[in-house]
């Protein structure tokens, strides 16, 4: 592994074996440091007190503004900043501490010291001291910061975040809002993935077209006329000014072009540079999309100038160039091109893409750089000038590095961030693989099947947010945290002290500190969730309602109200499973050892009529399918929006467990959405359903799944009961959202119901927004 040399720290270890992490897991810290020894006293940080840093050192002089700036959002105190000594904090530089990134900050009574011999040093001190100096929710008051000496440098040298700005486009600011976050948990890689069939978003200036026609998709419709372009790039000024912005605060910002596919943007703009000579629009499909580039001479060329303009805007030694999901199919079916595999000698498309990277790779090792791509430029055989980012579980790293190519660590479970923290009806649109906050604390980026002479190549590890559902800001940052606090101390800190239990704690006070700068952050895995011992319809039946409480974290005492109101501190402690009167509104919220709640207040309404509805994100899969995705009510909705939980291969959720002895007829609100999605070689899983009316139908049926096991037994003639049939309005005229109401069929006990739709794969797709059932009155 990328273990940074420091005899310095480790004669420190050895002084502080029992002492330093027993007394590391109460400081407010992440990642936690590799050495902390403490000693006797503390530092009083009060407002006014001044920074020392040398005039002359501008690095020292961007750590003490950043701590500064840290230190008054984080504690409102504000401090000054001189070049003078006998000041409370002091910057210097100290030629013993080994590595760009180490540092040794010490506290004594009489002031503080962070001594760094690399610019990276002096600026990861300054962060952990900005923690310590905000342990607590105590603003303007000032701070005792315990005496200790705390030595530290990171367990691996890439510790990234990737995002994306192909799908949905995100300002500059937004993105300085990032880095500034990460910085303050001592991640140092920003990987910009910057283009896609869905948009180019870095200027060229010798191909203008690819921004100016590849910067702006028109939107997917939900059934009635386009709306106006989305889209937006990046001028290299810019970026420029921004990769100055991340590299003062420690992170190399890694940009990506993405080839031979996900190219549907760049042959939008210069239709000459694909394979089969259209002209399409710039892609609105999620997912995997036909076209490539061109791989001869002109396709060749066009990558070696983009790479040149690249270099001269991010001066970091590694550009990504994707070879992730390139259907070859254009390839295949394109003379020239296959021509071109047989004059190379090549035995098949895979090499081609081999021989293609190679290229490119030889190309930026001549200009001092390194390629990096996804594990699928693996296929084909590796090129000797090529690094992996392993994404498709550790397989790819495994393999790179057995060949002796460097790797980074970025499999889709647990580091796609992307993904679900939960499965709570709250969380943002999404992928409903859950990666928690838990999971992604305990990987460990060191694959087991990488044998110790091959360790050195791991470079690290990187999450990805990926943003076909994420439009907003927010909603990009309820992704990242506090998750980017586990990844921190997972790729920063030493492996064995990884403490679960005491890290609970520390990303609490870290997700304030986040919160104090205006980030939104999730609270998932400290939310209360409910379960209601034997189900709904046992509740309706006895008219009582057994209820289970639990956080995912486990983290705090759950305190609840059975009255509607507002928990405290000093509300009855969840002490286990207790029974609920139906029409109660149980609330209900976790608190730490302080008294402070841990999340925001849940609720759970236990009317008959909240027993009887389902929402969405409620909903299960029909029994031929699976719910894989929760999507929001258009694909580029700039606000919040209801998002929800579907199967993209069947327009048919289920309903379950519905108490068909008590419940006589339903209200199904229904909601039409964008059908946007680049399927490639799984289109074959589609499910067409026969319509018999011009724009398809809404079939309601009872007893879905037991009709499905019937079949599978052998009696081809089971079916579900027909409990209404409604014909579908057409798309290009009707409301996006509409309901329908009907009978249910008499039945006994818990049953399912099944909402068919068979609108033609042509048309938007549809799904249940709310089910709401009724009772005889």
């Amino acid at each position: 592994m990328s273990v940074l040399v420091r005899p310095w720290l480790s004669m420190v270890l050895a002084t502080s074996a029992l002492a330093g992490p027993v007394h590391a897991q109460t400081l407010p810290l992440v990642p936690m440091p590799a050495s902390i020894v403490p000693a006797s006293g503390s530092f009083t940080l009060h407002d006014g007190q001044a920074i020392s840093a040398k005039a002359t050192d501008g690095a020292a002089m961007t750590a003490a503004r950043l701590l500064a700036d840290q230190i008054r959002v984080q504690r409102h105190l504000t401090l000054t900043i001189a070049d003078t000594r006998g000041v409370a904090i002091a910057f210097v530089r100290d030629g013993s501490i080994a590595g760009r990134e180490a540092y040794r900050l010490t506290v004594t009574p009489r002031g503080i010291t962070i001594a760094a011999s690399g610019d990276a040093g002096l600026l990861y001190g300054a962060m952990t001291l900005a923690q310590l100096a905000s342990p607590d929710r105590k603003l303007g008051q000032p701070v005792a910061i315990p005496a200790l000496t705390i030595a530290d440098a990171p367990r691996f040298a890439w510790r990234g975040l990737m995002v994306d700005v192909t799908r949905h486009f995100q300002p500059i600011a937004v993105l300085r809002t990032i880095v500034d976050q990460m910085a303050a948990v001592k991640l140092n890689t920003l990987h910009m993935h910057l283009t896609d069939d869905q948009g180019w978003r870095v200027e060229i200036r010798k191909y203008p077209k690819l921004t100016t026609v590849g910067g702006w998709r028109t939107p997917p419709s939900t059934g009635g006329a386009p709306g106006a372009p989305v889209g937006g790039f990046y001028t290299q000024a810019e970026l420029r000014e921004f990769v100055a912005y991340a590299a003062a605060r420690g992170i190399t910002i890694v940009p990506e072009v993405d080839l031979p596919g996900h190219a549907q943007a760049l042959v939008a703009a210069y239709p000459e540079l694909g394979v089969v000579g259209d002209q399409p629009a710039v892609g609105h499909d999620w997912g995997v999309n036909p076209y490539l580039f061109d791989p001869g001479p002109k396709g060749i060329a066009f990558v070696k100038d983009v790479l040149d303009e690249l270099m001269t805007i991010f001066p970091g030694t590694y550009i990504h160039l994707g070879g992730d999901e390139a259907v070859k199919e254009q390839w295949q079916r394109s003379p020239r091109v296959q021509a071109q595999i047989a004059a190379l000698g090549l035995k098949d498309e895979e090499a081609l893409q081999s021989w293609m990277i190679d290229q490119f790779g030889g190309y930026l090792e001549s200009k001092g750089r390194r390629l990096i791509g996804w594990d699928e430029i693996l296929e084909g055989g590796l090129p000797p000038s090529a690094s992996v980012m392993s994404w498709r579980g550790e397989k790819g790293a495994v393999d790179a590095a057995g060949q002796g190519h460097d790797v980074v660590l970025s499999p889709g479970g647990p580091l796609y961030f992307d993904h679900f923290q939960s499965d709570r009806s709250d969380e943002p649109p999404g992928r409903f693989d859950i990666n928690t906050l838990a999971a992604v604390y305990a990987y460990d980026p060191m694959p087991v099947g990488i044998p110790a002479d091959r360790a050195a190549h791991v470079l690290g590890a990187q999450a990805n947010v990926w943003s076909e559902f994420l439009v907003t800001p927010a909603e990009v940052e309820h992704k990242m945290f506090p998750r980017a606090a586990a990844l921190a101390e997972i790729t920063w800190s030493p492996k064995a002290a990884r403490d679960w239990t005491g890290f609970l704690p520390r990303v609490r006070r870290q997700s304030d500190r986040w919160t104090a700068s205006g980030v939104t952050v999730a609270d998932s895995a400290f939310a209360v969730a409910f379960a209601i011992d034997g189900g709904r319809g046992a509740a309706l039946r006895a008219g009582v309602m057994p209820v289970t409480l639990t956080t995912q974290a486990g983290y705090g005492t759950i305190r609840y109200t059975l009255d509607g109101s507002e928990p405290t501190a000093a509300s009855t402690a969840y002490a286990g499973k207790f029974t609920a009167p139906l029409g109660a509104t149980v609330r209900a919220v976790a608190f730490d050892a302080n008294g402070e709640a841990t999340a925001a207040v849940r609720n759970l309404d236990t009317s008959r009529a909240a027993l009887l509805r389902r929402t969405s994100s409620e909903m299960e899969a029909c029994p031929a399918g699976a719910l894989g995705m929760r999507v929001p009510l258009t694909p580029d909705a700039t606000a919040a929006t209801p998002a929800y939980a579907i199967n993209i291969f069947d327009t048919c959720t289920l309903y379950p467990d519905a108490p068909l002895d008590i419940a006589t007829g339903y209200r199904v609100e229904v909601v039409r959405l964008a059908r946007n999605y680049g399927l490639a070689h799984d289109a074959s899983a589609l499910r067409s359903h026969y319509a018999v009316s011009d724009h398809g139908e809404l079939l309601v049926q009872v007893g879905c799944r037991a009709a499905a096991a019937a079949r599978v037994a052998g009696d081809k003639s089971a079916r579900p009961i027909a409990a209404g049939i409604f014909p579908l309005p057409d798309p290009t005229t009707a409301p996006q959202r509409f309901a329908f109401t009907g009978a249910l069929p008499h039945g006994t006990g818990d049953g399912d119901i099944c909402f068919q739709f068979t609108s033609p794969l042509s048309d938007p797709f549809y799904t249940v927004e709310r089910v709401q059932l009724t009772e005889a009155k």
